[in-house]
């Protein structure tokens, strides 16, 4: 028995490879490196899907599909009220997803993939007293997330931002959320449920709800001459860093300097003082892995993806409460992929557990 599953091989896939100790993530025959500098929302949505839908659009055609999923998922703005005002943005996004009627074809696949897209500017510009903001079809899917997000069209420097983060974080391998999805995927259950499954397992704090803590990290420190003596007394305290560690990664997480550099690229165009904010994340980030040597010198704990995904949709207007949607904007295309990968050839994934319970008497 192993367990977490640890080094259990429970599935084939075409779709991504995470080479833990060579610090590589490939995505459908690309490294990341490749990918990140040319790809688009779209782009990536096509190469991951590809092969898995006989009637996807290609290019320009997949574009505008994605634009008018957008809209017709913006018809059920109109059921936000306030019992889901009051959830949390990731909760409420659960609840307006399991709206889409289940499926497994390409239509209900482009209404998933639109879901958080549309309903997360949504829920947070309600939260603010502010009127949801209709998606434009005409234009990509970054540049209309942000655009219902603040209600302006965004710089350059933004969109390649959001660009960057949803193809980074599109798919790694069998996470726990995409495990969850082929789980129920498995069940023909559909892609609704089985989208459900995965978005209800990525707001753990152990996955993809982890980024927002890295901004109450950093505004705990305050200062770069502060960051080494709070480290210190964190871990010493047996507190967990976030933004440092990776189940799989051995060695820095490579989606940690794609979105570094993505950042990098956004700090001089963006809101004032992000200069300083990205100077305090990179003294931090130096202390903390001096620190973690420290502490923990059995155990290689580098920079991974959370870190700089804080920093980054933090920038863009993303309140930190609402980092798990736009994970789950990203994500999505994956788990959709894996979905359909593991509907192609199905067998119900059935493990076996090891009862050790106490054993019951034996019947005369």
């Amino acid at each position: 028995m192993k367990s977490g599953l640890e080094d259990v091989i429970a599935a084939e896939t075409v779709l991504s490879d995470v080479d833990g100790r060579a610090g590589r993530l490939v995505i459908r025959g690309r490294s990341l490196d490749d990918l990140v500098p040319q790809s688009t929302a779209e782009d990536c949505v096509e190469l991951l899907w590809n092969g898995f839908f006989g009637d996807l659009p290609q290019g320009e055609a997949l574009r505008k599909a994605l634009g008018t999923a957008r809209l017709q998922v913006f018809a059920h703005v109109e059921a936000i009220d306030g019992a889901l005002l009051r959830l949390s943005p990731v909760e409420a996004l659960r609840a307006l997803m399991a709206r889409i009627p289940d499926g497994e074809d390409l239509q209900p696949a482009l209404l998933l993939l639109a879901a958080p897209a549309v309903f997360t500017p949504a829920l947070l510009r309600l939260k603010r007293g502010e009127r949801p903001v209709r998606p434009d079809p005409d234009l990509s899917h970054s540049a209309d997330i942000l655009r219902m997000l603040n209600d302006r069209r965004a710089e350059a420097s933004e969109l390649a931002g959001l660009d960057t983060y949803l193809v980074t974080v599109s798919d790694h391998g069998l996470n726990a959320s995409t495990f969850a999805a082929r789980v129920v995927a498995s069940t023909w259950a559909g892609l609704t449920s089985s989208l459900l499954a995965a978005l209800s397992a990525l707001k753990g704090p152990l996955h993809g709800g982890a980024p927002g803590p890295v901004l109450d990290m950093l505004d705990a420190v305050a200062t770069a001459d502060n960051a080494e003596a709070w480290l210190d007394a964190a871990v010493a305290g047996g507190e967990r860093l976030m933004g440092f560690g990776h189940r799989i990664y051995r060695v820095r997480d490579p989606r940690a300097d794609a979105l570094k550099g993505a950042l990098k690229r956004m700090e001089n165009s963006q809101r004032e003082g992000g200069n300083e904010r990205l100077k305090l994340a990179e003294a931090v980030e130096n202390a903390a892995i001096a620190v973690l040597k420290r502490h923990k010198p059995g155990r290689t704990l580098e920079t991974n993806v959370e870190f700089y995904t804080a920093l980054l949709l933090e920038e863009l207007g993303f309140p930190r409460e609402a980092f798990t949607c736009v994970f789950a904007m990203g994500r999505a295309m994956g788990w959709i992929a894996h979905c359909r990968e593991q509907m192609a050839e199905n067998r119900l994934i059935r493990p076996q557990s090891r009862y050790v319970g106490p054993k019951g008497k034996l019947a005369a």
